[in-house]
């Protein structure tokens, strides 16, 4: 039977993880759901493939995932039962130094305190709450803006969180704590200096404690591929290698739900939104892309400190005055000498991502939004620093600008990764500053990417609300809670 002559009560264009969510959870109310992905495979920013020589698998966009671990949408899926299994690193993330030493990330925050000297109470003041009423605060602070459960205590998060990484910073009194804290909270993509840069830091440091950052064993479309697996158990439709170009050519249905940014939205329906909210999408911000190199090694990496061979992300930058200023540079448009390196290194935990006693590493640096300027050669430099003899060890690479980025993902406007500067001015008022942020100005038509609260990390999040404000909307359904033992 022909799709296009079906009618159903959503249809969801993008199977990224927020879009695989929105589907699910609308499928999970015994709706009839088709989810369209324009690519031959599902998955998003949630591919693996092997981009350098046959046997070497490499995640193409996401390959860490601890907010997929953290996230309550995922935890309500039976996803273990649908072939996704995770593997904790030794270490969830190290921070090398020029004096051959390192700071790390470890399940427990005493050790990774303890590490830090002089400064372990300052860590434990900053990160021990969170840490301890994170089941509390989750739900607030995975989810858009709205009245919280634990107001008290999430205005105690929220008086540190939003203040600028560089604020911050001034709590510790040691080099090795202040590098640390700047590489968690790079993953900001923008200058540490903006407020609220802060949050990113105190979430992924405090996830690692409760949740460590693990590896999808095989690969990130195991994630992608158990989400769908789940999908289709319950009843729900894929259809890939559909490139949607305009809403009018999609099946009839009561609900339309877009795993896209403002950009794709405005192109594919241009009539069908408001004069005022075209122009809020017009307005939106993206922040600045990446450039990114996957390696075929024949070794592991040779770090010079042991915690960073032993984790599975490891944070290259030095110091914090030297990430902060190259973070600085590159959201001006200037291509950082020695930039802030994010690298991942999975095989060393998982054996499958390479033939036996080979390897594969994958690592990104912040550059201009939209640059097309080859930046393999600083980021070996930078790996270089710390591993000497790390270029020895290289088979093949694969690199993507952030035009190629682009192209592979539509979604990655000028490389930008997070959907969208997650600033003080679009944290919660992403895409547009509406009583909710998933309904667009047209009826039956939402909004489920990392574009919306709350932002970029594979955690479905974004979906799952999206979902939940059209089943109330259109449907008159109430969805269950996610978090039913909260207290």
């Amino acid at each position: 039977m022909n799709i296009k002559s079906q009618t159903y009560d959503a249809v969801v264009v993008g199977s990224g993880p927020n879009g695989l969510a929105a589907a699910i959870t609308m499928q999970q109310q015994g709706l009839s759901v088709l989810l369209i992905e324009g690519k031959d495979t599902i998955g998003g920013g949630l591919r693996t493939a092997e981009l350098t020589l046959p046997g070497f698998k490499h995640d193409i966009c996401s390959a860490i995932h601890p907010m997929a671990v953290a996230s309550p949408f995922f935890a309500s899926l039976p996803l273990q039962q649908h072939g996704l299994d995770f593997i904790q690193p030794g270490l969830a993330a190290a921070h090398p130094y020029d004096d051959g030493t390192a700071a790390f990330l470890s399940h427990s925050i005493e050790e990774t305190a303890a590490a830090l000297g002089p400064d372990k109470q300052a860590y434990l003041d900053l990160i021990g709450p969170l840490v301890r009423d994170w089941d509390k605060l989750v739900d607030s602070i995975l989810s858009p803006l709205k009245f919280p459960k634990h107001p008290f205590l999430l205005a105690g998060f929220g008086l540190k969180a939003l203040q600028s990484a560089e604020m911050i910073s001034k709590r510790f009194s040691t080099e090795k704590a202040k590098g640390l804290w700047a590489g968690m909270t790079a993953h900001s993509i923008q200058p540490l200096s903006n407020l609220a840069t802060a949050a990113i830091g105190m979430v992924l440091s405090a996830v690692g404690h409760v949740h460590g950052w693990p590896v999808p064993k095989g690969g990130s479309q195991s994630v992608a591929d158990a989400l769908a697996s789940y999908f289709s158990s319950i009843g729900g439709e894929i259809q890939t290698g559909w490139m949607v170009k305009s809403l009018d050519e999609l099946p009839k249905s009561k609900t339309i739900f877009l795993d896209l940014t403002p950009k794709q939205m405005l192109k594919l329906a241009p009539d069908k939104f408001s004069a005022l909210y075209k122009w809020q999408l017009n307005n939106y911000r993206y922040g600045m892309g990446v450039f990114k190199v996957d390696w075929a090694l024949s070794e592991p990496i040779p770090f010079l400190a042991e915690e960073t061979r032993r984790a599975g992300t490891v944070h290259i930058g030095n110091t914090f005055g030297e990430i902060a200023r190259t973070e600085q540079q590159s959201a001006r448009d200037v291509h950082a000498e020695k930039p802030f390196v994010l690298l991942a290194q999975p095989s060393v935990f998982d054996d499958s991502r390479a033939p036996s006693g080979k390897h594969t590493a994958w690592a990104y640096c912040h550059v201009p939004n939209g640059s097309v300027k080859d930046m393999t050669e600083a980021i070996e430099k930078q790996v270089e620093r710390f591993a000497p003899g790390f270029r020895d060890t290289i088979l093949a690479k694969n690199t993507m600008n952030t035009a190629e980025i682009e192209a592979y993902n539509p979604n990655y406007i000028g490389g930008d990764i997070n959907g969208g500067i997650i600033d003080i001015g679009q944290l919660y008022t992403r895409p547009a500053l509406r009583l909710s942020p998933y309904r667009t100005s047209a009826k039956g038509i939402y909004i489920c990417s990392s574009s919306t609260p709350p932002g970029g990390g594979v955690h479905g999040m974004c979906g799952y609300y999206a979902a939940v404000q059209a089943c109330a909307d259109i449907f008159n359904l109430k969805t269950p809670n996610l978090n039913p033992n909260d207290v």
